[in-house]
């Protein structure tokens, strides 16, 4: 019982930077990028970007489950000194300024992209996602200074006859399709990190309540030239680390193999289906002292959108193996190289009436216990993340988009307790 405890212990203070938002935000929205050629026609540099700010405004769980709460549970709980947190900070992402170049030589098309990624918030040093620790809060005081994140650094290669090669930092195949069609990535979604006293630069949006965080991983992948719609993308990525597993971790004896298919079918009468399926698969080692042990992360999703004029619906759900909830490999085995299965699944329905588009989502995040064992040890191990959000999004200016959204979450643990909070946010996204 006494290691079980140590463990609970351990387990809270890994995972609350996760909770106030350690894993978030996605690509800038390049709308309206700005280009610049060389007077030879042979080079054009490019720049995007946004800025975002929000007013965020939480109510969290007025009678609190006992400390250390429900581990990566993704609903806020009050403090003894009250229950309703503000702050202003970025949404779902944080600003961004995103550079390009982009050549032609011998047929082939040549780019290079660098994205930097600034938040709001004061926030000193390291990761500008990761300010909590065991030891500290964060600061969020007078005389500090944001962060910046460096996210985005990757080339590419290739033709329509060809296909594309990338290598370098960019965002992940497993889970992106969602994300990057999720109607909270202007906005805020469910507060994470934004409803505590320091805010991380980035909230939550949807993730990890009804889908993993793609993130932004190293890799080299190739894509197929378009086919009347279809293409196929696979590649080697970085095989990164678990967190919450026990012993050291070892070095990778191959890396992650990712792949993903999308097409889009022309309906006709302005309807269009488009639909991807994605996979990942990856191993973890690890040592204490002399014993080993290793397993194999698996993941498979698959995103369904349909538009019709005005009308855009889309349905998502992912399975995985070894794989964890929120981020990839978070919470991923019982720390003895037993997999914890996950799945989740996402709805969507937006609807533009002229400038102003409203819409709702609702999604669901499960985790299951490697087995009985890590059940007992671990009876405040979340085991379903839930939310739903609704919002109004009015286009200003092309550019310029005014925003409202309120969120409901919920978090219940394997042994049945649960958290409830409510967030609600107002705010502009300007994009370039």
């Amino acid at each position: 019982m006494k290691n079980a405890q140590i463990t609970r212990q351990l387990l809270f203070r890994l995972f609350r930077p996760l909770v106030a938002g350690v894993l978030l935000a996605v690509v800038a929205l390049p709308v309206g990028a700005v280009d610049l050629k060389t007077a030879d026609g042979n080079w054009t540099f490019s720049i995007s970007g946004n800025v975002n700010v929000h007013y965020i405004y939480s109510d969290c769980e007025s009678s609190p489950v006992p400390p250390p709460g429900i581990i990566q549970g993704l609903a806020c709980t009050g403090t003894p000194s009250g229950n309703n947190v503000s702050n202003i900070s970025n949404g779902l992402l944080p600003a961004a300024f995103s550079f390009g170049v982009t050549t032609t030589q011998n047929g082939i098309d040549i780019g290079a992209h660098l994205g930097l990624y600034p938040g709001i918030v004061a926030n000193d040093g390291g990761s500008p996602n990761l300010q909590q620790t065991a030891t500290a809060v964060g600061t969020n005081t007078a005389l500090a200074t944001t962060g910046l994140d460096v996210r985005q650094v990757y080339m590419t290669f290739g033709n329509k006859e060809m296909g594309t090669f990338t290598l370098g930092r960019n965002i992940g195949l497993f889970g992106a399709d969602v994300i990057l069609n999720d109607m909270t990535l202007p906005g805020v979604g469910v507060a994470g990190g934004s409803s505590g006293a320091a805010p991380a630069n980035t909230t939550l949006g949807s993730i990890g309540l009804g889908y993993i965080y793609t993130d932004w991983l190293a890799q080299i992948d190739y894509t197929t030239p378009e086919i009347s719609g279809f293409s196929f993308t696979v590649g080697i990525f970085d095989p990164i680390n678990s967190i919450g597993d026990t012993g050291t971790t070892a070095g990778k004896k191959a890396p992650g193999i990712h792949g993903k298919i999308s097409d889009t079918v022309d309906l006709g009468g302005g309807s269009k289906l488009y639909f991807s399926v994605a996979a990942l698969e990856q191993k973890q080692d690890h040592y204490t002292g002399t014993t080993t042990y290793d397993y194999d992360g698996t993941g498979i999703d698959v995103f369904a959108k349909w538009t019709w004029t005005a009308l855009e619906v889309f349905g998502y759900y992912y399975h995985a193996d070894g794989l964890g909830t929120t981020g990839l490999f978070v919470l991923s085995s019982d720390g003895l190289g037993n997999k914890r299965s996950s799945s989740g699944y996402m709805a969507q329905a937006t609807y533009k009436f002229g400038d102003l588009k409203l819409g709702a989502n609702y999604g669901v995040s499960k985790l299951d216990c490697a087995n009985a064992a890590d059940c007992a040890a671990l009876p405040i191990l979340v085991a379903k993340n839930r939310k739903v959000t609704v919002g109004g999004y009015y286009s200003l200016t092309k550019n310029l988009t005014l925003l409202a959204e309120v969120s409901d979450v919920h978090a219940d643990a394997q042994d049945g307790m649960s958290n409830h909070s409510k967030n609600g946010n107002v705010g502009a996204f300007f994009s370039f």
